[in-house]
């Protein structure tokens, strides 16, 4: 298995950097996995202000991202970026674990 090390990007780093700056002191970007979406598994985005002891911390410029523990082995090696085209602004996570994904972007699988 890959190491259990996920990176963000310099886009993602100044656009999460942005969405937590709105959201006041102590705002932190947690990623999860679960289970759903078109293949098999989706990434989840939420704005959260309490870090459990045992989340995985990846922080960079002014984003600070969250990964509970039974997500990381999902997450492992991978890049979150962010990703601004014709269909529109989102965060990608870049997945070395993924076999397949979807048009969307946030659903996967392994």
């Amino acid at each position: 298995m890959a190491e259990a090390n996920v990176t963000i990007s310099e886009r993602a780093a100044r656009r999460i950097g942005e969405i937590l700056k709105s959201e006041g002191d102590g705002a932190m970007l947690r990623i999860s996995v679960e289970g759903g979406g078109c293949s098999g598994f989706q990434y989840k985005f939420d704005v959260e202000r309490e870090r459990a002891d045992d989340d995985l911390v990846v922080e960079r410029e002014d984003a600070v991202v969250l990964v509970d523990p039974a997500s990381v082995p999902f997450l492992a090696g991978s890049e979150v970026d962010f990703v601004d085209d014709l269909i529109g602004a989102s965060f990608r996570v870049v997945n070395p674990n993924a076999t397949a994904s979807c048009g969307c972007g946030t659903s996967f699988s392994i």
